[in-house]
């Protein structure tokens, strides 16, 4: 593969709903008005932000407005799982890992590993049994688990303006750091999650309602999220946009045979990059030598490759694959205290 261009064809200035889109991304203040604030900082007025975000929700380009919280903070066993099918088999198995209500993102991808899968249960449920009987049920050749064993990086921000150079830097928004294992989820922790992951409404109050659920003023929920924050179980406020919907319609996973004893240099390098969304040291095994995964976007399959190749040229010189999606089969929020999860296991007889 030969260099990337690294700088995009030059654009026009971004727009203002490009900016205001670019910022949502980010995060959200927990105050009353919040649309007002974030107007204010891209130069529109709160009725014309409010007029851009409810069209780019009609239009399916905004996913959802909600809470972000670490699966692991609030006690969830979670996993990345490498399956491999017969491709005759592989439609169907995936339909059964689908029914599994902890199973947030399906996908087939370019490998021998052709389903890739992402699975969280609660604290007190057993996920290696519940990889086993979706191994079962699902007609799975080979199974194998995916655990994150570090954090690098996750948080997601698509660059709608389309001026950002593919080796752009920028901060991690969230890492191992943040994390709390052991942390204890108070119930309030467990009603405000059970608010929070709901699709905030685009209104002059989105938190209203929920600060009625919990029978709390909005200063008292803020306290209470920025608890949560420093405990590292809520990540942030923000919106999720729909990659298809929003241009960026390929997605490649950078999987690289790291040394061990550079996983933790080169993983810090490798999340610097602002094109990457997710960066993460996990298990390798016999058929899969690669130690850090690294997830990009992009709106051609170009641009997804050219950012690897720029990690690649900077900081990876290593043997790596680019695994890419060639079907999605799932793709929802993870929700917390569901009770089709308990159903579920106990029709299993896992309880």
């Amino acid at each position: 593969m030969t260099a990337p261009a690294l700088i995009p064809t030059p654009v026009a200035a971004p727009t203002l709903r490009e900016l205001l889109l670019n910022r949502i991304q980010k995060d959200i203040p927990l105050v009353k008005r919040p649309y007002a604030v974030l107007a204010q900082e891209v130069g529109l007025s709160e009725a014309e932000a409010l007029t851009i975000l409810r069209e780019v929700k009609a239009s399916g380009v905004l996913r959802q407005v909600s809470a972000i919280f670490d699966t692991r903070t609030l006690g969830y066993q979670s996993s990345l799982v490498a399956a491999v099918y017969d491709e005759a088999q592989l439609d169907a198995g995936a339909e059964t890992v689908n029914q599994h209500p902890g199973v947030s993102h399906n996908y087939k991808r370019n490998h021998d590993f052709n389903l890739w899968y992402t699975i969280a249960v609660p604290p007190e449920s057993d996920l290696a049994a519940h990889v086993d009987r979706l191994h079962e049920l699902s007609g799975a050749k080979l199974t194998r688990l995916m655990p994150t064993l570090h954090l690098y990086k996750i948080g997601v921000e698509f660059d709608m303006t389309g001026n950002e150079a593919w080796n752009a830097k920028s901060k991690p928004q969230y890492t191992s750091a943040q994390r709390n294992i052991g942390y204890v989820v108070t119930e309030l922790d467990k009603r405000f999650v059970v608010e929070f992951q709901k699709d905030l409404p685009i209104t002059e109050e989105p938190y209203a309602d929920a600060c009625a659920a919990l029978g709390l003023s909005i200063e008292e929920v803020a306290a209470h999220a920025d608890q949560m924050k420093a405990a590292g179980a809520l990540r942030r406020i923000s919106a999720v946009l729909k990659h298809q919907s929003a241009g960026f319609t390929f997605n490649a996973m950078g999987v690289w045979a790291v040394p061990q004893e550079q996983v933790a240099e080169i993983g810090q390098e490798m999340a610097g990059f602002k094109a990457v969304s997710h960066c993460y040291l996990r298990p390798t095994y016999p058929e899969w030598p690669y130690t850090i995964f690294t997830m990009v976007h992009g709106r051609s399959k170009e641009e997804a490759f050219g950012k690897i190749q720029a990690i690649h040229d900077e900081v990876a010189p290593f043997d790596h694959a680019i695994l890419y999606s060639t079907k999605e089969y799932k793709k929802v929020r993870l929700e917390f205290y569901k009770p089709d999860f308990y159903e579920w296991e106990q029709a299993q007889q896992l309880r």
